[in-house]
């Protein structure tokens, strides 16, 4: 079964049904992954990234401008007789100019590089924060359950505190007991009640964690379905440790984290070769003096036209160690992306050897818990029929229901420890 992803009807049909119906377990997963604010957080930064490429890839791309002037002068002035006199002068020129990038260093490539290989690393987190909240909706979704069981447990200890209440009332009614037995069964009843409450008061406060991964405005009405123990095995910790290595998105991230890192120091060092541009550009002005004929304006545009063509190259020679601070920071930034990569391998293989021995625990529970469970239910059938044949007294007959509703309590226990950790050694083997 795949706990990550599910048919896309199934998924339409987890969109569309209302909060008033009752939840499958891949319905609410689907539904969380799609409206958690996290994994939206990560959509949008793999937008950001994708334009991060689209920015490196437009580097190879032409600078082209164009300019014009206007200028005004006015006042005495320096003129061709070597002379001052005053004279009021008009300016007016344009241009376009073209710069094309021929060698930039590497700049550009590795600029490209660098943005694919941290937009890799973008929707390797996305996944990663998917898997997150997976993980985290199918251990709030089995709570709901097992809180529901406990309910059942406790409405079970009521039901038989309330029939032993009925039993003495007959029984002080008959003159065979004191009135002190049946206060002691009123008594263990409002405990009972008590623990109903208590076990209801669980379950919802289970639905409202629930809820809130799946961002639901409310739990008016929202339920869950059951789900059955589907019989997965027990992977081997080593086995399903060394499968996530090659497909967890978490190690996948990181280890798109040290190539980015790695093309980071690259495009730093970028800044240590030269740079070659061609450049060309076309223009014209027009320029009068008041008090002296000029062409005309037109005249002047094409007489004055000019066009240039030219190469311009720069060659770093000292830069104020910039470009050697940019290359040891770049070589920091691989060193922390290493030193990550390292704490998500180790938490991975810890969280999977705990859910292995969990679930190994919980299986060996299970099977105790069962075991326990109708052991205790038989002595404490026979137990009743001696209390109610006078064969035994209270203080047994109460021994033998705590006995039996505990083991009840441990079964359910053991029964969703053990669904959850074969479910999370499921995930991590897939």
């Amino acid at each position: 079964m795949n706990l990550k992803h599910i048919t896309s009807a199934i998924c339409l049909g987890a969109t569309l049904v209302s909060t008033a119906g009752n939840w499958t377990l891949d319905s609410c997963i689907t539904y969380a992954v799609e409206h958690n604010l996290t994994v939206k957080s990560r959509q949008i930064e793999i937008k950001s990234g994708e334009l991060d490429v689209t920015a490196a890839k437009d580097k190879y791309l032409p600078n082209l401008s164009a300019y014009a002037s206007q200028s005004f002068s006015f006042g005495r002035g320096l003129t061709s007789e070597n002379t001052y006199t005053n004279r009021n002068t008009t300016n007016f020129g344009w241009g376009v100019n073209m710069s094309l990038p021929l060698f930039q260093g590497l700049s550009a490539i590795r600029q490209t590089k660098y943005a694919k290989a941290n937009l890799r690393a973008l929707v390797e987190e996305l996944e990663a924060s998917k898997d997150d909240i997976t993980l985290n909706v199918i251990s709030a979704y089995l709570q709901v359950l097992y809180a529901g069981e406990m309910c059942k447990v406790a409405e079970e200890q009521l039901r038989l505190s309330l029939v032993e209440e009925s039993r003495r009332e007959q029984l002080l009614e008959e003159g065979k007991i004191p009135e002190l037995d049946l206060t002691e069964a009123r008594s263990q009843v409002a405990q009972n009640r008590l623990t109903v409450v208590n076990a209801n008061n669980d379950r919802t406060l289970a639905l409202v964690d629930l809820a809130q991964l799946l961002e639901l405005p409310d739990i008016e009405g929202f339920d869950v379905q059951p789900v059955e123990d589907d019989g997965l095995g027990i992977y081997s910790a080593d086995e399903v440790y060394q499968r996530a290595l090659e497909a967890n998105h978490s190690i996948l991230a990181g280890r798109r984290r040290i190539e980015a890192a790695d093309r980071n120091i690259s495009l730093a060092r970028s800044s240590y070769l030269p740079q070659l541009s061609f450049n060309a550009g076309i223009g014209s002005n027009y320029y009068t003096v008041n008090g002296i004929d000029s062409e005309t304006f037109g005249q002047q545009m094409r007489n004055n036209f000019n066009k240039s063509l030219g190469f311009s190259l720069s060659v770093p020679l000292f830069d104020a160690f910039s470009s050697r601070n940019s290359v040891r920071r770049a070589k920091i930034q691989k060193l922390n992306a290493e030193l990550q990569y390292e704490n998500s391998e180790r938490t991975l293989y810890k969280n999977i050897q705990q859910a292995y021995f969990q679930a190994k625990g919980a299986d060996e529970k299970r099977r105790a818990a069962e075991v326990s469970e109708l052991a205790t239910r038989e002595a404490f059938e026979a137990m009743q029929q001696k209390y109610d044949f006078g064969k035994a007294n209270s203080t047994e007959y109460e021994q033998a229901r705590s006995n039996y509703v505990r083991a009840m309590s441990e079964a359910v226990q053991a029964k969703y420890e053990l669904i959850l950790r074969r479910r999370i050694l499921a995930f991590y083997n897939k």
